[in-house]
């Protein structure tokens, strides 16, 4: 699986990139600058791209905007976006387009490589990846309105690991119940929330998200 990557600070693009050559990713381009990063893009068309939110020249929101200018070009193209901080706007400016294969980590996840990698492989499938201190602050701003009121904390658990990213079988593995029951509770929410649901794992966090996000 062929990777384009953007770090700013020499070492951790240098640990990221040993990280994903040691789990099977052909790192094609790692760039520091927004620039860079999207003409790799552009010209490696890789699998997937692994982008810090901050780079030079301006250190805002360089590296969002390479990876939203290339996804333009490439719909489908898969964007696992890092960030030292939760921020609403970034998340939303993922989500907006709806096409999924998107994903928004925390660079503290990234110290534990079992879960930045499987947050890479996640997104490179078209899958959706949204660190759980970004789904909290959706969560709790959907809850100052009320959208979520009608959610027992039971269905806010399993909403908040649907999010992100994880099967029915992995969000009962992680709250100790059976896949039955979290399919009765995923039904519910998309009942509450008047969402039709969707047979389709990643169709149904986007939607689940695009509402939140409103």
């Amino acid at each position: 699986m062929r990777v384009v990557l953007a770090e700013d600070l020499f070492l951790l693009r240098d640990g990221l990139t040993r990280t994903l050559q040691d789990h099977g990713f052909e790192v094609v381009a790692a760039v520091d600058n927004g620039p860079s990063l999207l003409r790799a893009l552009r010209e490696e068309a890789p699998d997937v791209a692994v982008v810090d939110i901050r780079l030079p020249p301006s250190f805002t929101d360089e590296g969002l905007r390479a990876a939203l200018e290339a996804r333009r070009s490439r719909p489908s193209l898969p964007v696992l976006v890092l960030s030292q901080y939760v921020d609403q706007l970034y998340a939303h400016e993922l989500l907006a387009g709806g096409q999924g294969a998107i994903g928004y980590l925390l660079k503290d996840r990234v110290t534990h490589t079992a879960q930045f990698v499987d947050a890479v492989r996640t997104v490179a499938a078209g899958g959706t990846v949204m660190d759980p201190q970004v789904i909290a602050r959706l969560l709790a701003r959907s809850d100052a309105r009320g959208t979520t009121a009608a959610l027992t904390p039971r269905e806010l658990d399993v909403l908040r690991l649907m999010a992100e990213g994880r099967s029915n079988a992995a969000v009962g593995q992680s709250l100790h119940i059976s896949e039955s029951a979290v399919a009765k509770h995923t039904a519910a929410i998309f009942a509450k929330l008047r969402i039709d649901p969707s047979p389709d794992d990643n169709r149904r966090v986007l939607a689940v998200l695009a509402y939140l996000k409103r």
